[in-house]
């Protein structure tokens, strides 16, 4: 059992790695800003949001100045570094380290507010998870805003809302939220601070998704396609019916530790695999203009697996269904490790972990489901 001298040393030590991280790219990028900031931060993180956010096919740098280009050839022929919207294989490392140090800090926090030890914040941050996704969907359908149109969101201010720079808006949104419920359960106006947390991420998630219904009814550069949206949640929770019969059949243990937020993890990245099925394979059958296309590094390259089989297995399963698979294998795993004595020992870690994994499936699958609902 870890003493309060341990958590404060862990703490400590927590505080000093996230410092010098700080220190050696703030101060690298002043020291030897080409190498360092054009290089690396601009290159694999800052450079992709931009371009992203200026909805063009790529982004530039020289001389200290970002350039957008809106062709190929042209992104083709440019010098490096060029940013392409989306992820690369070194921004989704870097991220995932920047999420095990905010897990970390977010953990240290509740252990000094003296929350977050038992299950119910895993159920009280669902409608976040939801809520990040539909928050993504506006600033896709603020891209498709026609030029003589002003957008509601405009840059730079939608770059808050690109991934992956939206899980930090999203982390500071749900931890303001947190410290709210937590001030109302502590003053005694409410009897637990779970009930106002679910809440408010419960009228986040219904007030984005009354917008989106808004523009699709009021404009004609947002269409609606409810049929996506009905494919999705019902072959994703086909999906996890199934695998869960089959690990409570044939391996019960599985699921000694997580118990119902094995079901949660499970569901929320079939939520993800199907909806890629969904939109890469079949959108123009369900009514689409056009189906959609993965950013994911690791997501085309499971395609490209797809792709490999013949063309009348293509035809007749589409060639994102590796990703579906890879994903359900993954969630079982995760749900496998987490087991009894992880609980145990670190209780809080452990339900915020569950938290992120659950996500980093649920939110891309709820914006890749609510792009082909609303056509954008």
């Amino acid at each position: 059992m870890s003493t309060v001298t341990d958590d404060y040393d862990n703490e400590r030590l927590w505080g000093g790695a996230v410092l010098a991280l700080l220190v050696a790219l703030v101060g690298g990028a002043l020291v030897f800003p080409k190498q360092v900031y054009d290089g690396f931060i601009w290159h694999y993180f800052w450079g992709p949001v931009l371009a992203d956010a200026k909805s063009a096919v790529c982004a530039t740098r020289a001389g200290g100045t970002t350039k957008y280009l809106y062709d190929t050839a042209a992104c083709q022929a440019a010098a490096e570094p060029v940013a392409y919207p989306g992820y690369t294989a070194v921004s989704e490392v870097g991220y995932a380290i920047t999420m095990l140090l905010g897990l970390l800090g977010i953990v240290f926090m509740l252990r000094r507010f003296d929350i977050g030890q038992d299950r119910g914040l895993f159920y009280a941050l669902f409608p976040y998870m939801l809520f990040g996704g539909a928050l993504r969907v506006i600033e896709d359908a603020n891209d498709e805003v026609p030029q003589g149109i002003d957008a509601a969101i405009s840059f730079p201010w939608n770059t808050l809302i690109i991934s992956p720079v939206i899980y930090f808006t999203m982390f500071f949104i749900t931890l303001a939220a947190l410290l709210v419920s937590v001030w109302l359960d502590r003053n005694g106006i409410i009897d637990n601070y779970y009930y106002p947390l679910a809440g408010i991420g419960t009228a986040l998630l219904v007030g984005s998704l009354g917008y989106l219904s808004y523009l699709a009814f009021t404009t004609n550069y947002v269409d609606f396609y409810p049929q996506i949206t009905v494919v999705v949640l019902v072959g994703a929770t086909l999906v996890t019916a199934l695998a869960w019969w089959g690990v409570e059949q044939f391996a019960p243990e599985v699921n000694y530790g997580t118990k119902m937020m094995g079901i949660v993890v499970l569901w929320a990245h079939s939520v993800d695999g199907v909806a890629n099925v969904v939109g890469i394979d079949w959108a123009k059958e369900l009514g689409l203009p056009a189906d959609l296309v993965p950013k994911h590094p690791v997501n085309r390259a499971l395609i490209g697996v797809g792709q490999q089989f013949p063309e009348a297995v293509q035809n007749l399963i589409g060639t994102a269904w590796p990703f579906l698979l890879v994903k359900i294998v993954a969630a079982l795993f995760v749900v496998w490790v987490f087991d009894e004595e992880i609980f145990d020992e670190s209780p809080r870690y452990a339900i915020l972990l569950l938290v992120a994994i659950v996500a980093v499936g649920l939110g891309p699958g709820t914006r890749d489901m609510l792009r082909a609902t609303f056509g954008v």
